[in-house]
């Protein structure tokens, strides 16, 4: 399955460079390009990429308020913040608005390469120093109604959408939850969806968190 890319950027030497990264794999097709987050808004609705690359600082919309925007609507595309910035609030906020990764600009283009697909097959893709942050500031921000609220969000889960949810907050791929649930990948995404739903999740990075908070992992 070739997986369809849209690249977002306000810099067009930055998403030229992307282009002939991306454009050289054989399972991957740049769409299309946008130039702030309003045009990508448009072009994701008329292009229906699979992964959208997205830069943060840009005009009239930001990367953080179009991702919000794209993952408040049905069968959104995955997005990866692609960011020249590793600050604290761009990787909290990029969680926070639903991004399925985060990812600084100097990247190897082998490891954007994977991201792009990995994402593409439901998996999230963080940067070292971006899970560093998460897990400072979950750690941090451990608190005894944390857990709780938590806590009372799993107990809402069938036993097996539990399982799955451990899976994911272990960092599992979908591919390794089937194998050690003995799951078919499809059913494996199916369950992720709906841990989606009754979560109130847009990703698998904001699951774990949940699945962090119960204590379960």
């Amino acid at each position: 399955m070739t997986v369809r890319v849209l690249i977002v950027d306000d810099d067009a030497l930055v998403r030229a460079s992307l282009v002939l990264m991306l454009g050289g794999q054989p399972d991957l097709e740049v769409v299309g390009e946008a130039a702030d987050g309003a045009e990508a808004i448009a072009r994701v609705e008329s292009l229906r990429p699979d992964v959208v690359l997205m830069d943060i600082r840009m005009p009239r919309l930001n990367g953080l308020e179009a991702t919000r925007a794209l993952h408040s609507r049905p069968d959104p595309p995955a997005v990866i913040v692609l960011t020249t910035f590793d600050a604290d609030d761009y990787v909290l906020g990029a969680v926070a608005a639903g991004a399925d990764g985060f990812l600084l600009k100097d990247t190897p283009p082998p490891h954007i390469v994977s991201a792009v697909r990995r994402v593409a097959d439901g998996e999230p893709m963080l940067s070292p120093s971006a899970t560093r942050t998460l897990v400072e500031r979950l750690r941090h921000d451990s608190t005894a109604d944390r857990t709780a609220v938590a806590e009372e969000r799993m107990a809402q889960l069938t036993l097996r959408e539990q399982e799955v949810a451990v899976c994911i907050g272990r960092g599992l791929s979908n591919a390794e939850i089937a194998a050690e649930l003995h799951l078919s990948v499809p059913t494996v995404k199916a369950h992720v969806s709906r841990l989606f739903d009754k979560l109130g999740s847009s990703n698998r990075v904001q699951v774990a968190m949940v699945v962090h908070d119960a204590g379960l992992v």
